[in-house]
């Protein structure tokens, strides 16, 4: 009988693990392959106007790997580091109905919006900051240590001079000027010490909370 309640906890284990997986590779493939509504993306055209189309799609590209972080971090927070996606974003919750049914089914929770400044306490954010930017480096495959570029997550808001952006240097302390002025160190981020960098209060974070929903956060206030 001992034995028999021995195989039956196995099997029982192996099948919740096995599910939990397939469950984890589908949710994965529905957020890498999502296709938003032509009406966000225009909301989102609409505020960037000196945006061009193939540029507006490489924001929402941004914006699926930045779920796809999220659902990465296993209802952890993680800093969004980004103004024009945390923009594309703001429009993706306004369509509250195609929004929470993306949720739903990418996340199995609702992925709130909070800014850093709600956050229980600082070390949220920075925590958040530092865990965007080792799944973004994972996600590229770059050493999150010793980056030889930024992930594109961090890098956007440079690459196309986005307005009240937040522009990432990959060694700051190589050239200090402007640092302070919506400049932040990318290579403080993920150094081994476990510094948070300069960036930690420029982000807010988002992650599925224990009471079944997200708690979440924008790069640059709402």
């Amino acid at each position: 009988m001992t034995l028999f309640l021995i195989i039956l906890t196995v099997v029982t284990i192996t099948v919740f693990f096995a599910a939990r997986q397939a469950a984890f590779a589908r949710r994965e493939k529905y957020i890498a392959g999502y296709y938003f509504h032509k009406g966000i993306v225009g909301k989102l055209a609409q505020k960037h106007p000196q945006l061009k189309e193939q540029e507006i799609e490489l924001v929402m590209q941004t914006l699926r790997d930045y779920f796809l972080m999220c659902l990465r971090a296993k209802r952890r927070l993680v800093s969004m580091p980004s103004q024009v996606v945390d923009d594309a974003w703001h429009e993706f919750i306004l369509s509250t109905r195609i929004y929470g049914d993306f949720c739903r089914r990418a996340f199995g929770c609702f992925l709130h919006h909070t800014p850093a400044e709600a956050m229980a306490t600082p070390t949220q954010a920075k925590e958040g900051i530092k865990r965007a930017w080792r799944l973004a480096c994972i996600h590229e495959k770059i050493n999150p240590k010793t980056p030889a570029k930024l992930p594109l997550i961090f890098a956007i808001d440079g690459l196309l001079n986005i307005p009240g952006g937040f522009t990432y240097r990959l060694h700051c302390d190589r050239d200090a000027s402007g640092i302070g002025s919506g400049v932040y160190c990318a290579s403080h981020i993920g150094c081994s010490s476990g510094c948070a960098g300069d960036s930690g209060d420029a982000s807010d974070s988002p992650g599925c909370s224990g009471d079944g929903g997200c708690g979440g956060g924008c790069g640059g206030g709402d």
